[in-house]
């Protein structure tokens, strides 16, 4: 299975209406320290692929903004907000309500 696939499969397991950071998807891939390969690899995904690649937050519980993303950065909230997730005035998540918490002792790639 190459780096993207087990990326992809970790953020396949977040449920509907929770999110993830992009450490928290590396760490759970065994690639602790490179999440910004999580990035660069969910960066790859087509927006209408299966892959819930808006579940994926930075740490600081905003969406990561870029340029590059044409756009993506205001689909990845409304896709985020049309499953119940919240945002404060600031466009940051509560991640005590929101953040998924997997269960560690449940294989995840």
């Amino acid at each position: 299975m190459s780096t993207y696939d087990r990326i992809y499969t970790i953020v396949c397991q977040i449920p509907h209406g929770q999110v993830a950071t992009y450490g928290q998807v590396a760490q759970l891939a065994n690639l602790a320290g490179k999440a910004r390969l999580v990035g660069y690899a969910l960066f790859r995904v087509d927006v209408q692929s299966d892959v819930p690649w808006h579940r994926v937050i930075n740490a600081k519980g905003e969406i990561s903004e870029s340029p590059f993303r044409n756009g993506g950065d205001y689909l990845q909230r409304s896709l985020l907000e049309a499953e119940g997730v919240e945002f404060n005035r600031s466009g940051k998540v509560n991640f005590k309500q929101y953040r998924w918490q997997p269960d560690l002792n449940e294989p995840h790639s």
